[in-house]
Formats: structure tokens, C-alpha cells, sequence
């Protein structure tokens, strides 16, 4: 048994040269760490302060007293031997477990509290971290077995900037090493042995054990962020055992040679993974916040609401006057359907007040801070008006994006909408969205793009032309310059698979496709369900996760719909499907009659050629009026 590598960084100093001069050596670079052969540069969160090991011997202790600027030895002694000493034979030392030596038993000279301190600390971490990656299984549905029959791919995590690690995923790729539990052993302890990722898929990665070559029978998926995967160098700094597989353990003869072979060179996490895991897992939100939120049975409206519970960054809130608790909705901190409590007044939203008259023991208002922003526009040139046309993703069914209009301006850049044909005589289904909303788009969007736009109800003049329509309803067109028309670049493809939650029933998140991509707008498809139930969603979008969220968060995951499921869909399927929708979003609309593609009348407009289903990022003109 062996005790296994430290992880190493970069390091931009000669490897031949001792430590002692004072210069402080060049600062290292913020990719993963490189195993190397001349020992370990021990890095931090912040690179100044903690604990550090010894390159040379390998003592862990309190950084401040370690020697010279650098702290890469604990004593002179180290600094000193570091350059007598082959590359080779100090990592093997590593391995061999060989204890310090007595100089370097200076450390232990350190004030008793600060090193009580920094173990309390490292404790407190542990115990942070047990706590935010407990895994949920999902009863007979394997995400790995799922992408490995099919030879899916996934979206990558930094696809994802509002999930956990999703601004600091690094380059974590193929090839990377981690330590992992050894499975494959008979001895009554827990033992690690280090391990390749092959594949990865979300935060899933496929990983096969060292040693293994091109034999994949004991491949298996781990969670890259979950509680027992370390970078190299793990076990050695936390005294456990490296022990090789049972099937593979009279391969080698000498085993320590053949990991300084396999391990020189590659790379591993981060030394900081597990903080940074953490640290990306802590929610500003707290139970018993009061916000406002939209009122999903009068969608022109806001409630009081509080909240119940934060699983993953998705807040489950329970409307004020729901005495039993059972009058929810669930959405996602960064949703724009949540706000500060004052903002409906604020910006002229219409809000129902609570019967309530004062708070409730416990409860307070979430911080106005805690809420996404939105961008701030100048409405003092040409502006929204009401009465003006628009297309819009029409929120009681989320797969059409329909005919619409603006139906009132409210300060701060938010605008009233409604979808024509299906409005309530009392406006109740208006819906509040932001000027720079990408749910709107300007007339022309749909038809430029090949997306099927959804006319009015009861519109009998088929097929739908704009020019036609605005003429009979005596309007205009909101002007193409107000929208707002930035592509990131997010980075998916169609056919990525992920984790989504179904708008219509946001209590769920669902094994998803993209199946269509125009500019920042993405196609939704969730496995298992015919495409009527298919739902647009922008590409920044937090109610979109990385393959392996719910398993990192504790949240159920919903998988496909199996096969009976499928071929009952017709029937009764549907109708339970459309049934809850309805306790979510109110009902859910009669899907609209489908229209033939055509080109608008060539003579007034030319359009440009809009972004193929094939095109993960870029941005284009959405049309260029020609001069009569």
C-alpha cells in the first residue's frame, strides 16, 4: 500500500535551484495543476495564507512558518537538500510515507492556538462539505448508463454561470487525474487508487482506474464535485492508502515507478476544488425571506410570498395567505418573476395586497441586493408605446411564441404584455416582461428564423401576414432597435443533454435536449414527451443545469417517460400532463393551428438569413426595411 502523490501546481521556478534565496517566485498560473516530478507547490484560495506542505519532506503545517517568501520548505535544512537531492527520490520519499525530518519538527514550535485554529477550520470545511453534496438517487434511472447507450453529450458546466462551479469549472477535461475509492478490493478498510476521466457529461465524469490501459470493465461515472473524489496528493496529505485494483495488482511489479511514469506531467484538480464546490453551494436566500413573486392564478399581478426552502439555489414560496402551506410556487433565486418587497409599487405593477396586516414571527424582508438586476435603459428617446406589436413566448404555453402587444409602459424598462386573441377583458393575463427581455422579439423575428409563429385566436385570415394584420388593427410595429439582440456565447449545440425545469410545472427538473438553437433562444425537448410539450427558453436561462445537478443539489430528478408513457401520450398522458400544469400557470392554452411556412411579401421587406438549428452562438440583424 502506498500513501500517494501531492498535487502539484505550476511552477514557473527552476526546478534545479535550491529556495534560498528571499525573491518571491513568479505567481502561478490559474489552470489545473501539473503533477510534476521535483515535488509540490501547495496552493491556496487566496496564495498567501493557510497550510502548506514541505516540497522536500513533506511536513504539512501552519504556511507563516515555513521559510523564506515562497514557503515551498519548512526549514533551511529542506531548502538546502532540496537541490542535493534527485527529482526522482524526493517523489518517491512522498510515496514511501517517510515521516519528517527533525529539523523540519520546527513547525511544531508554532503558537498551540494558531494551529488549533486552522484545525478547526479544516474541520468545519469537511463538515460544510458532507452537508451540501449528499447524493439523491434516482430509482431506475442511471444518467451515465443513459449517455453511454445512446453516445450522448452533455452541456458542459460553463455552460452554466448561475450553477455551482459554474465561472470556476477551469479546464477540467479528459485526461484529468483524481484519487477515488478503490471498489475493487477485499480489504476491510476504505483504500483509494487513482483514477482518469475518460468522459465527461455535466458535472459526471467517466473515470478508469491507473493501470487499467484500454480495458473499460471496471469503468465507472462519479460526480466530480461529490465528497469522494480528491485531487493527487490527497491521500498523502490525509494518510490514506493508495492500493491498486485487485484485477490489476500483479500487473506491476513495482507500482511506485509506475505511477512517477503515468503521473509525471498530467493534471488534477485543484488543490482548493472542495472549497470552491462549497463555496459555489452557500445561497444568499434564507426560509422565512419575504419577496414578491408573480401570482401564478392572475399573471398581471405580484404576492407576497416567503420562503420555505432553498434546495440548490430553486426556492420553494409558499403565497402569505396560504394558511396549510400548500399554496406554492417554486422558482429559481435568479428568476425574473421574484423581487424585493416594494417593487410592484415601484414601477407601477399592478400587486394584491395580503389580508395579513403585519409580518409574521420570524419572517423579514429578503435584502433588495439579493435579486437580479436587470440593465438599465434610456426611455427618454424613442420608446415602447402602447398598442404597439411585438412576438412574444407566450408564458401559459411556453412552446409558441405568439402575436402580441404592448398593453402598458411601466418605469424602469418593464412593459405589460398580452398575447392577442386570448386576453381576459380584465387583463389578468397580462404578463410583466423587461425591455431587454429575450422572451420579446420584434415583428419579422419568427418568420426570419423558420420559427412557427402562433396568430390570434380566431384570426381566420390564414396564413398570418404581419403587414396585413397591422394594417386591420390600425397599429405599428414596436421599432427592431429597442430589443435587445446581445448573443453570448454560450457554448451549446443542438443535442446536448442537461437538466431543465418544466416551466409549466416548475416544481420539476427533467431530463432535457436542445433541439434547436436561434442565436441566445434555445429548444427544450424533454425526453420522453411528445414535442407539443418542447418550451423556448433563453441560453442564460437558470432554470437550465449541467447533467448531474440534482444529484449535486439533492433535488429529484424526473427521467424520461418511459415507453408505456410514450405510447399512451396520445390519451391519457396528455391530459395528466396538462392537469398539473395548470396548478403552476393557470391553464394551459389549446395549442393554435399550424401554420405553413412563407416568406413575407419581398417587395416591402428583404430579411437576413437568421441562425441555422446548428449554430450555437453569433448574433444577426432581425430584418432591414427597404425604402419604397
Amino acid at each position: 500500500m502506498f500513501d500517494g502523490y501531492d498535487s502539484c501546481s505550476e511552477d514557473t521556478s527552476s526546478s534545479s535551484s535550491s529556495d534560498e534565496s528571499e525573491e518571491e517566485v513568479a505567481p502561478l498560473p490559474s489552470s489545473l495543476p501539473i503533477i510534476k516530478n521535483n515535488g509540490q507547490v501547495y496552493t491556496y484560495p487566496d496564495g498567501k495564507s493557510g497550510m502548506a506542505t514541505c516540497e522536500m519532506c513533506g511536513m504539512v503545517g501552519v504556511r507563516d512558518a515555513f521559510y523564506s517568501k515562497t514557503k515551498r520548505f519548512c526549514s533551511v535544512s529542506c531548502s538546502r537538500s532540496y537541490s542535493s537531492n534527485s527529482k526522482k527520490a524526493s517523489i518517491l520519499a512522498r510515496l514511501q510515507g517517510k515521516p519528517p525530518t527533525k529539523k523540519a519538527k520546527v513547525l511544531q514550535k508554532q503558537p498551540l492556538v494558531a494551529k488549533l485554529a486552522a484545525y478547526a477550520q479544516y474541520q468545519a470545511t469537511l463538515q460544510n462539505q458532507a452537508k451540501t453534496k449528499a447524493a439523491v438517487p434516482v430509482e431506475g434511472f442511471s444518467w451515465g448508463n443513459y449517455i453511454n447507450s445512446n453516445s450522448f453529450t452533455a452541456a458542459p458546466v460553463t455552460c452554466f454561470k448561475h450553477a455551482p462551479m459554474g465561472t470556476c469549472w477551469g479546464d477540467i477535461s479528459e485526461g484529468v487525474r483524481v484519487e477515488v475509492p478503490n471498489t475493487d478490493c477485499s480489504l476491510p478498510t476504505k483504500v483509494f487508487w487513482i483514477a482518469g476521466i475518460v468522459k465527461l457529461a455535466g458535472y459526471n465524469a467517466l473515470l478508469r482506474y491507473e493501470g487499467f490501459e484500454n480495458d473499460s470493465s471496471l469503468d465507472f461515472w462519479c460526480n466530480v464535485c461529490g465528497s469522494d473524489i480528491h485531487p493527487v496528493g490527497w491521500c498523502a496529505t490525509s494518510g490514506k492508502p493508495l492500493v491498486p485494483p485487485r484485477t490489476i495488482q500483479h500487473k506491476y511489479t513495482n507500482w511506485k515507478a509506475f505511477l512517477v511514469k503515468r503521473l509525471t506531467g498530467a493534471k488534477t484538480l485543484p488543490p482548493d476544488f472542495s472549497q470552491k464546490v462549497s463555496e459555489s453551494m452557500q445561497y444568499p436566500f434564507k426560509t422565512s425571506m419575504r419577496v414578491e413573486v408573480v401570482d401564478k392564478t392572475h399573471l398581471c399581478r405580484t404576492r407576497v410570498a416567503v420562503v420555505e426552502s432553498v434546495i440548490g439555489g430553486r426556492l420553494r414560496l409558499v403565497y402569505e395567505e396560504s394558511e396549510d402551506k400548500t399554496d406554492d410556487f417554486w422558482c429559481h433565486m435568479y428568476s425574473p418573476l421574484i423581487h424585493h418587497i416594494g417593487w410592484s409599487r415601484s414601477i407601477g405593477h399592478r400587486f394584491k395586497r395580503s389580508d395579513i396586516t403585519k409580518k409574521q414571527d420570524g419572517h423579514f424582508d429578503a435584502p433588495p441586493h439579493l435579486f437580479m438586476k436587470v440593465k438599465e435603459v434610456d426611455a427618454a428617446g424613442e420608446w415602447f408605446k402602447e398598442g404597439m406589436k411585438l412576438e412574444a413566448i407566450d408564458p401559459l404555453n411556453l412552446s409558441a411564441i405568439c402575436v402580441a402587444t404592448i398593453r402598458k409602459v411601466l418605469a424602469d424598462g418593464y412593459l405589460m404584455i398580452g398575447i392577442d386573441g386570448s386576453e381576459a377583458a380584465d387583463g389578468s393575463d397580462w404578463f410583466c416582461y423587461h425591455a431587454t427581455s429575450p422572451s420579446i422579439f420584434p415583428v419579422g423575428f419568427c418568420e426570419i428564423n423558420m420559427i412557427e409563429l402562433t396568430p390570434p385566436r380566431g384570426y381566420a385570415k390564414l396564413p398570418f401576414k404581419w403587414f396585413d394584420y397591422l394594417r386591420e388593427t390600425d397599429s405599428i410595429a414596436a421599432p427592431v432597435k429597442l430589443f435587445n439582440k446581445e448573443v453570448p456565447n454560450h457554448g451549446f449545440h443542438v443535442g446536448m443533454k442537461l437538466e431543465a425545469v418544466d416551466l409549466m410545472e416548475p416544481r420539476l427538473v427533467c431530463v432535457a435536449t436542445v433541439t434547436r438553437i436561434i442565436h441566445r433562444l434555445l429548444r427544450i425537448h424533454f425526453d420522453g414527451w411528445e414535442d407539443e410539450y418542447d418550451q423556448w427558453v433563453d441560453c442564460e436561462s437558470p432554470d437550465l443545469y449541467p447533467v448531474g445537478w440534482c444529484q449535486l443539489t439533492g433535488y429529484q430528478l424526473q427521467p424520461p417517460a418511459p415507453q408505456s408513457s410514450r405510447d399512451s401520450q396520445s390519451s391519457s398522458s396528455k391530459q395528466k400532463k396538462k392537469a398539473k400544469s395548470q396548478q403552476y400557470k393557470g391553464h394551459k392554452k389549446i395549442t393554435s393551428l399550424q401554420l405553413k411556412e412563407e416568406l413575407l411579401d419581398g417587395e416591402e421587406y428583404s430579411f437576413l438569413q437568421g441562425a441555422s438549428d446548428q449554430e450555437s452562438n453569433g448574433s444577426a440583424s432581425y430584418y432591414i426595411k427597404q425604402e419604397p
